[in-house]
């Protein structure tokens, strides 16, 4: 063959096949995601999440995780972001940014009337643990203790309702001392339990139970109705000593993205997440508790990528989130 054909025929496959590696290298698509500050427990998922995302689309999608102050900031920046954002956030959060009220009052945006469910993740439950060998108690076991509920946090603000709410604020001496140092005042006899509001299992509940003999508060199906918060079971054998479940409280928190996602990516984070859902409890047992049926407790409406998932697999999604 002349050189000069060999060229002009090599050419073209040379340019083909120099597109079709550059469509490779872009083939995947990028999502940032968003939830908490650095060393938190929803750190940590955002983590195991990206993970499970990465070997679960053989790298076709990537989540950049970002560090974050908190929900309402996560919500917050649905103002400005663009392309594929995602969030965790407490749905009550969502409602109000949609409703222009509480945090978002003074920063309303038709931004958010965008936002878009995808799942659920480990809720913020609430443990109230004491330093006594009785396994699950009720709520009237608080009586007369001495008990740190930290300060300005979600879990003190629900130890604080609590305690009023069942009439114990009167009988309950709260100590001045920051949840944090709980654990080490519990063992060395301090205080005679604490509050925390975490995903389970709380690694400083384990550490504390590997000690020392602890009790959990286990409400009433009264009382849980009565504080009007979500059901919470913490399963038997979640911490040492602790045999039967534990009925509580919890605060949901999900996955949320916008409408700037397309259907497709939405999709495939929905069924990773799902399909990788078990590989992560196995490395971290707070994925254990995430179900379907938590679907009920997420506000707004669903990303049409993730409601085509749910339907595909027959998951009973409400109608309000259609």
């Amino acid at each position: 063959m002349l050189p000069f054909l060999r060229s002009a025929l090599c050419t073209p496959l040379l340019v083909v096949t120099t597109l079709s590696l550059s469509f490779t290298a872009q083939a995947d698509t990028r999502v940032t995601y968003k939830s908490a500050t650095a060393g938190t427990a929803y750190y940590q998922m955002g983590v195991e999440l990206s993970e499970a995302i990465r070997q679960g689309t053989n790298d076709d999608i990537v989540l950049t995780l970002e560090e974050s102050q908190g929900s309402v900031q996560n919500v917050m920046e649905v103002m400005a972001r663009q392309g594929n954002y995602v969030f965790t956030t407490p749905p009550a959060l969502v409602e109000q940014a949609m409703a222009g009220e509480g945090p978002f009052a003074e920063r309303q945006n038709p931004r958010f009337q965008e936002i878009r469910g995808l799942f659920p993740i480990p809720a913020i439950t609430m443990h109230f643990i004491l330093a006594e060998d009785t396994g699950a108690v009720g709520i009237e076991a608080l009586e007369g203790k001495h008990l740190l509920i930290g300060r300005g946090t979600f879990g003190a603000r629900e130890a604080e309702r609590y305690l009023s709410l069942f009439g114990l604020e009167e009988n309950v001496q709260i100590a001045d001392a920051a949840l944090g140092s709980g654990p080490d005042a519990l063992k060395n006899g301090q205080i005679d339990g604490f509050v925390t509001a975490s995903s389970y299992p709380t690694p400083n509940i384990i550490e504390v139970a590997a000690s020392m003999p602890i009790a959990m508060v286990s409400l009433t199906d009264e009382q849980i109705e009565m504080t009007c918060a979500a059901r919470q079971t913490i399963p038997g054998g979640t911490y040492p000593g602790i045999d039967e479940d534990v009925q509580t409280t919890s605060l949901p928190v999900m996955a949320y993205t916008t409408s700037q996602m397309d259907d497709d990516t939405a999709y495939m984070l929905t069924k990773t997440f799902w399909e990788r859902r078990d590989a992560m409890a196995e490395e971290a047992a707070w994925w254990n508790g995430i179900s379907p049926e938590q679907l009920a407790n997420m506000t707004g409406t669903l990303h049409p990528g993730a409601l085509r998932y749910y339907d595909e697999v027959g998951v009973e999604v409400p109608e309000s989130l259609r």
